[in-house]
C-alpha cells in the first residue's frame, strides 16, 4: 500500500495497481540492485503529493524531472534543500520573483513553504539517476503525472497552471483554460530565460486570479 493522503491515494490506486507502474517498479528494483544511486531518496518519490493534498492545491507548477547531483533532489520540482546551492533556474525564478513581487532572493533554495500552502510542484519525471539527467524518462513516471494532471484538470474549483517551458505546455496541454488560468513562458533555464520567462509576472498573476476567484493567496516569501 502506498502512503500517500487519501485525497491522491484513493484516485490515483488504479494507476498504482496499472501494469505500467508495476513494470516501474521493477525498473526502479533492478537499478538500485545494479548499484546505481537513485535520487530523490524512496520516501521523497511522492513528496510534492504528500505535502500538498489534491483538495488543498490551488497553484501547479509543472518541472520535467530531478535534479541528479548528489543531494540537491527532494521531490518537489525546481526546489533544493537547505544548504544546497539554488541551481541557475531557481535563482532566476527567485529574480522573477523579485521583480515581479519585490522580494529579495532567500538565501536557500528549498520551496516547502510554497508546497505547504497548495503550489503543487510536480516533476514529470519523479526519480532519476546520480550524474545521468533524465535517465528515467519513458520508465512510466509521466504515465503516472499525467493522470495527476487530469484529475487536477477536472477539479471543479478554479485552479492555476503555472507552465514553463515547452515541455510543460506541451504535457498539459489538455488542461481546460475555460476554468482555470494557465500562465505560460520560456523556462527559467539560462539558456532560455530572456526569451519571455523574465517580466512574465506569473506570482502576481497567479495571487490576482486566486483573489478574484474568493481563494486566499500565496505567500511567496521564503525564509
Amino acid at each position: 500500500m502506498i502512503k500517500l493522503n487519501d485525497s491522491w491515494r484513493v484516485p490515483l490506486q488504479p494507476e498504482f495497481d496499472a501494469p505500467y507502474m508495476q513494470a516501474l517498479r521493477c525498473f526502479l528494483v533492478a537499478e538500485r540492485e545494479a548499484g546505481k544511486t537513485i535520487y530523490p531518496k524512496g520516501n521523497e518519490w511522492f513528496a510534492a503529493l504528500d505535502l500538498t493534498p489534491l483538495d488543498k492545491v490551488r497553484v501547479v507548477i509543472l518541472g520535467q524531472d530531478p535534479y541528479h547531483g548528489e543531494g540537491q533532489a527532494h521531490g518537489l520540482c525546481f526546489s533544493v534543500r537547505k544548504g544546497v546551492r539554488p541551481p541557475p533556474s531557481l535563482v532566476n525564478i527567485y529574480k522573477e520573483m523579485q521583480s515581479d513581487l519585490g522580494l529579495a532572493p532567500p538565501a536557500h533554495g528549498n520551496l516547502q513553504a510554497w508546497a505547504e500552502q497548495g503550489v503543487l510542484l510536480l516533476n514529470a519525471v519523479l526519480t532519476v539517476e546520480a550524474g545521468r539527467a533524465a535517465a528515467h524518462q519513458g520508465k512510466g513516471w509521466e504515465q503516472f503525472t499525467d493522470a495527476i494532471i487530469r484529475l487536477l484538470n477536472a477539479e471543479v474549483r478554479p485552479l492555476v497552471f503555472i507552465l514553463w517551458g515547452n515541455y510543460a505546455q506541451k504535457k498539459a496541454a489538455f488542461v481546460d483554460r475555460s476554468r482555470h488560468l494557465v500562465l505560460t513562458s520560456a523556462h527559467p533555464s539560462p539558456l532560455s530565460v530572456h526569451n519571455g520567462f523574465f517580466g512574465s509576472r506569473p506570482f502576481s498573476k497567479a495571487n490576482a486570479f486566486l483573489k478574484d476567484h474568493g481563494e486566499a493567496e500565496i505567500d511567496w516569501r521564503l525564509q
